[in-house]
């Protein structure tokens, strides 16, 4: 019956764990880029129960006491074994600003934090004051070539992610701010997004503010080659790939699945103090 109190107190602690992850996917369900959290349990080691006489002594005293009965297995409780980020693709929500930009495959914008290079699917960015480009949180978002620096409606991101902007030569050469003096405009390769991935990206870490970084288990960043990056989408953004309707039936997984434990508890409490009180009642 003491057993009783600690498999169901360990199945309470698992279903807390999870319920947490279940409300924080929920709390951003409209949070652009979110990756929804998943919990993943698994069981304590089972005990093998067999027969035996009243002194405790097995029945077949002679040979292992693998010989003696089995009455069959109880299990110990359960625990959570990792917590982990599922990257499912999100659906695309269009918005029409040249600043916001989606990933649709795998792969991470990578930006600079002062904490280093952290690394986001959220590609909801507006232009900072000194005209760099930066996440909501005023990070700025890297290219091959470090922060890019763009003017607002005067550039364009094609599918590979290079970023191409509407440069003014006159005729030596020299970048122009106008046509004056005939000068002529063209579109010139200003950068490249860096866009990176991981060997695991399953177990690379959340920072909050839709940042992420990378663990021993993730393995470090490196950037992806042309022919694997994934395709870059101008105008949109990637919404969170969290459905609220599985969501909102897990929670109630949970909320069952938490009081039937509870009662385990309250069930073992009140046979264990009924053997105490008849015990004390005869002895």
């Amino acid at each position: 019956m003491i057993r009783g109190w600690y498999t169901g107190a360990s199945g309470m602690r698992a279903q807390q764990w999870r319920l947490d992850a279940v409300a924080n996917n929920l709390a951003n369900v409209d949070t652009d880029g979110y990756k929804r959290d998943v919990t993943a349990h698994k069981a304590f080691p089972e005990l093998l129960l067999r027969r035996m006489d009243d002194d405790g002594v097995y029945r077949h005293p002679f040979g292992s006491g693998d010989a003696a009965p089995i009455i069959g297995k109880i299990g110990t409780g359960v625990e959570v074994n990792e917590l982990f980020t599922d990257f499912q693709q999100g659906a695309m929500k269009e918005t029409g600003s040249d600043l916001d930009i989606a990933l649709d495959g795998r792969g991470f914008f990578s930006v600079l934090t002062p904490w280093g290079e952290r690394y986001t699917r959220n590609g909801s960015f507006q232009l900072g004051k000194e005209g760099f480009l930066e996440t909501k949180e005023g990070y700025p978002v890297l290219g091959e070539n470090g922060p890019i620096r763009v003017q607002a409606n005067n550039f364009q991101v094609d599918k590979e992610g290079n970023v191409w902007i509407n440069a003014v030569y006159a005729e030596d050469g020299a970048v122009m701010v106008s046509k004056e003096n005939n000068a002529w405009e063209e579109t010139a390769l200003l950068d490249t997004l860096k866009i990176v991935s991981f060997d695991v990206p399953r177990y690379i870490e959340k920072q909050g503010s839709s940042l992420y970084r990378a663990t021993e288990v993730s393995g470090p960043a490196e950037m992806l080659p042309v022919e694997t990056r994934p395709r870059v989408v101008q105008g949109f953004t990637e919404a969170s790939n969290v459905d609220p309707v599985t969501e909102m039936v897990q929670m109630i997984e949970v909320n069952r699945a938490y009081e039937a434990n509870q009662k385990i508890i309250q069930s073992s409490d009140s046979m264990l103090g009924v053997l105490i009180n008849q015990t004390a009642k005869f002895g």
